[in-house]
């Protein structure tokens, strides 16, 4: 199950994926800018305390997703293969590791605590 909630008066947002030891602060999703001085100005892009469907997402969308949760150098391959989220939804393992042209450790972090949940997410509001 993903989560996300507000960490109080700086508006960031934690994604913890259940049963993962990980957590990663999640400043810029979907519009959200951050500002020089630390805080950030939030278009609150939570639906019931979770992200929007990532099969609305613009490639823009899964860039600024995956430059948020700390992957500013990777994210330029998703604008690069033109992922966007309903082709997020659809990358196996495998296609993130080798699909991508990223280095092995980013790229399983990214898909372990990142792709995988988003997709769990997806299956689990989409299906009866």
């Amino acid at each position: 199950m993903l989560l996300v909630q507000s960490t109080g008066s700086d508006e960031a947002l934690r994604l913890n994926a259940s049963n993962e030891k990980l957590s990663t602060d999640i400043k810029e999703i979907a519009g959200m800018d951050n500002k020089g001085n630390g805080s950030a100005d939030t278009k609150n892009p939570v639906e019931n305390g979770q992200l929007p469907d990532p099969a609305h997402w613009a490639v823009s969308d899964v860039v600024n997703y995956f430059k948020a949760a700390g992957f500013d150098e990777q994210a330029c391959a998703f604008q690069d293969q033109e992922i966007d989220g309903k082709s997020l939804l659809l990358m196996t393992r495998n296609d993130v590791l080798t699909g991508l042209s990223i280095k092995l450790g980013p790229a399983l972090k990214m898909y372990e605590y990142h792709v995988k949940p988003l997709q769990t997410q997806h299956l689990k509001k989409n299906t009866w």
